[in-house]
């Protein structure tokens, strides 16, 4: 019999977040090198009262095998691996990380967009590899920013706040298209809401930010790059599935869009025989919109504040499904 609530960290956490739960309750950190991860987790499901991590399918399945859950904590501000209707009706709260990531995040996808449209990893390479003889010919030029349209799929905080670096920073008109229209974003940085296909036709740069769901699995595909310009850079760094990845394979080898810049695919890591490795037009990044230290110690600092809560009897600081809570 535990006297303390059951923690299950399923990912990797810094000492100083396990710490913290610990003084509330009874952690354990699944440890992929101590065998099958599905074993491990099975055999704590039943005595589990919070789970705090990344990307752990949560849905009906799981919940079936833990009796005692009372909150789930997603390390990311995403939480599309959460079956949200079917922890609302156990009454289990899911909380997640948002906000704190949002800068971070933006500088990195307008990082990509800089580094695409200047290939700057390709003529990085072309230095270190000794290849760098003479000035390079129109075959390695690159594509200006400063004063291109800029498409933003979804203007939610992070989506905003990129569309801010490219407004103020480089004198960038912006298009966007959301669910809702966004009165502050229009007035803030002459926004102008439009429909997908016109953003399409329009944007120099597209970039897709989008939360991922059933309405926008495969949100990008054959025919949104046809509409597409010849010169246009597609960016994404929303989630992989947003993203036919197929057809943008064939939008950039048949020459429909100019590049692309990727922090996110539809499987992760990125399988070594995927095309996209191949292509000098093409960025890759391995997911790490968030990654520095202080946004990821913060995001730890959140999901653990939101378990402490929610096994101590206090509301969550970023509660998902808030019609879970009662006072």
């Amino acid at each position: 019999m535990r006297n303390k609530p059951y923690i299950i960290a399923y990912t990797p956490f810094e000492e100083q977040t396990l710490e913290k739960l610990r003084q509330v309750g009874d952690v354990h950190v699944i440890d992929k090198k101590q065998g099958s991860f599905r074993d491990q987790l099975a055999q704590h499901l039943p005595h589990v009262q919070a789970l705090i991590g990344s990307g752990l399918k949560v849905n009906a399945e799981l919940l079936d095998q833990a009796p005692n859950l009372k909150i789930v904590s997603n390390y990311s501000v995403g939480y599309d691996n959460f079956d949200i209707p079917e922890l609302t009706k156990r009454g289990i709260m899911a909380t997640n990380t948002p906000d704190v990531l949002t800068e971070t995040t933006a500088d990195l996808i307008f990082g990509i967009l800089m580094a695409t449209a200047r290939r700057i990893p390709q003529l990085d390479r072309l230095v270190k590899d000794g290849k760098w003889t003479a000035s390079v010919g129109r075959e390695l030029f690159g594509t200006d920013v400063y004063g291109k349209t800029l498409g933003m799929i979804g203007l939610g905080r992070i989506g905003t706040a990129i569309a801010r670096r490219g407004k103020f920073g480089f004198n960038m008109p912006i298009l966007y298209h959301n669910r809702s229209r966004s009165e502050a974003a229009e007035a803030e940085l002459g926004a102008q809401y439009c429909s997908l296909d016109e953003l399409l036709k329009q944007s120099d740069y597209v970039c897709l930010m989008t939360p991922l769901s059933p309405e926008t699995m495969n949100l990008i595909g054959e025919r949104e790059f046809k509409l597409m310009k010849e010169t246009a850079i597609f960016i994404n760094g929303s989630r992989g599935a947003t993203v036919d990845e197929e057809a943008l394979i064939h939008a950039l080898e048949t020459k429909q869009i100019a590049a692309a810049g990727l922090d996110v695919y539809v499987k992760e890591p990125l399988p070594a025989n995927s095309s996209l490795l191949n292509m000098e037009h093409v960025v890759t990044l391995p997911h790490v919109g968030s990654a520095t230290i202080a946004t990821r110690d913060a995001m730890e600092a959140l999901a653990a504040d939101n378990v402490i809560a929610g096994v101590t009897g206090q509301k969550p600081p970023t509660l998902i499904n808030q019609e879970v809570w009662r006072d």
